[in-house]
């Protein structure tokens, strides 16, 4: 699933298309009749087919999976990259007595926060990944938040200008500080497990954790 600032880059471009007619359809999809799109108006944009508008432009699909499907019900209140954001909505569903790895990426309360998003702000937190969020600091996750929101608005910025994105944690086998980087795989037991990086000297485990009872790889 791509992270948020990939999607808003997407609906940025896509845009100025609201509102158009589709009078011309092209492409190779096998799922959906290209042909099935002619006539329809471009009414909203949620993030190999060419649609071709009244307007004198087109919008081109390249490799994605397509299905017809009822609008989506999106809460800017959960959007990290939203003015609406809910800041304490999400900071109380942080406090939840599990790892902070796993609510981050709960789209309920996070919605467009992916995994590098999620290995980037815990490590510019000091966060170990499996630290229990009902254990920690209310600075301590004040700056969690910060930081997701600081990197989600850095990385669109960076992809808007055709910049390329750096991290610090993400996919390295050294932290900025030179420290050895640690990866396995977490998630809620019996859902899906993502890859984690974490530096132990930079993102310490907190004393009164007991990492057997945790680990769900």
């Amino acid at each position: 699933m791509p992270e948020g600032p990939s999607v808003r880059r997407f609906h940025r471009l896509v845009s100025p298309f609201v509102g158009q007619k589709v009078v011309k359809t092209g492409g190779s999809s096998k799922k959906l009749n290209p042909a099935s799109f002619q006539s329809l108006w471009f009414q909203d944009v949620q993030v190999r087919l060419v649609l071709h508008f009244n307007g004198g432009g087109f919008l081109a699909f390249y490799s994605c999976q397509m299905s017809w499907s009822p609008p989506p019900e999106v809460e800017p209140t959960c959007d990290i990259l939203s003015d609406k954001f809910h800041r304490g909505q999400a900071l109380e569903a942080l406090r939840q007595a599990q790892p902070v790895c796993y609510t981050l990426l709960d789209q309920r309360y996070f919605s467009g926060l992916g995994n590098i998003i999620k290995n980037e702000a815990l490590y510019r937190a000091g966060i170990h990944p499996l630290s229990l969020g009902s254990l920690l600091s209310s600075s301590s996750l004040e700056a969690l938040m910060n930081h997701v929101v600081e990197f989600s608005s850095d990385w669109l910025r960076d992809k808007l200008q055709g910049k390329e994105r750096h991290t610090q944690i993400y996919n390295k086998e050294q932290c900025p500080s030179g420290h050895q980087v640690m990866k396995e795989s977490f998630g809620p037991p019996g859902r899906l497990q993502r890859l984690t990086w974490w530096c132990p000297q930079c993102q310490p485990r907190l004393p009164s954790e007991e990492p057997k009872n945790l680990l769900s790889s």
